[in-house]
């Protein structure tokens, strides 16, 4: 599998240093959507990745060392795909989440239609993603 060119770094000190900030509020984003069912992780993640590429190889490659996101950061960037596995897992949590979310909210008249709706869309993005042979685990 080939590997992907890395970005070149930005050469202005003020957008490294935007890129960076960006990076890392996105991880934080990325590390709460982790916990918080409506708020994205892995996009979250991929942005913090793309950002940091650009802004800082060392960060990049720090993120990409971490044993639990590293291996699904790299599998993206290389080939824009995510494994059988991730993509299951993915799936099942998000409508884990949301069915609690609606179970939660469910005194709402609207809310729960709204949140079934929006579960649809996200299992249907997730359902569409590219997908690559799983690891060995």
């Amino acid at each position: 599998m080939p590997n992907s060119p890395v970005p070149p770094t930005s050469r202005s000190r003020f957008v490294r240093g935007v890129l960076f900030g960006v990076g890392a509020l996105s991880l934080l984003l990325g590390l709460l959507g982790i916990f918080l069912p409506l708020l994205p992780t892995v996009p979250f993640l991929l942005l913090t990745a793309a950002c940091w590429s650009r802004a800082s190889p060392r960060w990049h490659r720090w993120l990409l060392s971490r044993p639990r996101l590293g291996p699904v950061i790299k599998r993206w960037e290389q080939e824009r795909s995510v494994s059988r596995r991730t993509r299951r897992t993915a799936l099942l949590m998000v409508t884990v989440s949301m069915l609690a979310t609606i179970a939660w909210f469910h005194a709402h008249p609207w809310l729960p239609w709204m949140l079934a709706g929006l579960m649809v869309v996200l299992l249907l993005v997730i359902a569409r993603l590219p997908t690559s042979r799983d690891e060995s685990r």
